[in-house]
C-alpha cells in the first residue's frame, strides 16, 4: 500500500534535508486538509512524524495529533522521539493506531521489548535507518543518523522476532529526501529473509517508476513524503501504480 507521510514542526508541514533541522523547507500550516485529501484519494494508512516531539519529548504535539487523527477515518501511525512507555501510551490514547519507535529500539532493546508485551506487536512499528557500508553490511544508525549503532539490521530484527515483531519501517538513509529512487535490493533481501514481518520502504521515492520498482520487492507499504508535497504525482496515481505494478 501507499502510505502518505507528513513531517510536522509546531503545526507546520516541513521537510528536513537528510534529517538536518538547519535545512528545513516549509509546506504550510494545513496538515489536516492535506491528510483528508490523501485519504479521499484512497490512502488506507497515513504516517506522521512529530519533529517537535523528536527534538524535545516534553513538547510533543499531542493536541495537534489528536485533532489530525480524529479528522480522518483511516489508521495513522506516528513517530518522533518516542523514548518511554508513557510516550507510547500518550500517543495510543490520542487515537494513534501504531506508534513508530526509532533510536530507543536500538539503544534500549530490553525496554522496547517490554512495550511489545504491554501494548501488543500490532501497535508498534520499529523504524530502522540503515547505512550500507562498503562491505554490504546493513548498519543501523541512531540519533537522527548522526551515529552508527554497531548493530546490523538483521541482528536487530532477530532480537524482536520472539516478541512478535510485525512492522518495520526501513529507510536507506543515503536515499532519504533525495528523490533518487529507493534501494530495491535491500528490501528484496530483508523481505525474503523475514516473511513474517511487514516491511515499509521509506526514502528516495521521486517518481512513479520508483514505486513500480518496489511492487515485487515484498514490501507491504511504501512511505511517500516529499514527492507528494512537491506534486511529482498524486496519491491516486501512486496507488494505481502500486496496484498495477
Amino acid at each position: 500500500m501507499i502510505i502518505p507521510a507528513l513531517d510536522l514542526i509546531d503545526g507546520t508541514v516541513v521537510r528536513l534535508h537528510q534529517g538536518d533541522y538547519g535545512q528545513q523547507r516549509d509546506y504550510g500550516s494545513d496538515p489536516l486538509p492535506r491528510l483528508q485529501d490523501y485519504q479521499a484519494q484512497g490512502a488506507e494508512v497515513l504516517h506522521l512524524v512529530d519533529l517537535t516531539g523528536a527534538k524535545d519529548p516534553a513538547q510533543r504535539q499531542i493536541p495537534l495529533l489528536k485533532t489530525l487523527v480524529a479528522g480522518v477515518s483511516v489508521p495513522v501511525q506516528v513517530g518522533g522521539g518516542v523514548r518511554s512507555a508513557e510516550d507510547v501510551a500518550a500517543l495510543l490514547d490520542a487515537g494513534v493506531a501504531r506508534v513508530v519507535v526509532g533510536s530507543t529500539a536500538v539503544k534500549s532493546p530490553e525496554q522496547v521489548q517490554q512495550w511489545f508485551t504491554r501494548f501488543g506487536a500490532d501497535q508498534l512499528v520499529l523504524a530502522l535507518d540503515v547505512r550500507i557500508d562498503a562491505a554490504g553490511n546493513k548498519q543501523v544508525a541512531v540519533s537522527g543518523w548522526q551515529e552508527n549503532s554497531g548493530v546490523t539490521l538483521e541482528a536487530l530484527v532477530e532480537q524482536y522476532l520472539p516478541f512478535g515483531l510485525k512492522h518495520v519501517l526501513c529507510t536507506d538513509i543515503s536515499r532519504d529526501g533525495t528523490l533518487a529512487g529507493s534501494n530495491v535490493e535491500l528490501y528484496r533481501e530483508v523481505c525474503a529473509r523475514y516473511p513474517q514481518v511487514a516491511f515499509q520502504a521509506s526514502g528516495g521515492i521521486g517518481g512513479l517508476a520508483d514505486i513500480a520498482a518496489l511492487t515485487d520487492s515484498g514490501v507491504s507499504g511504501v512511505i511517500v513524503g516529499r514527492a507528494l508535497l512537491e506534486g511529482k504525482f498524486t496519491v491516486t496515481e501512486a496507488i494505481q501504480c502500486w496496484q498495477n505494478g
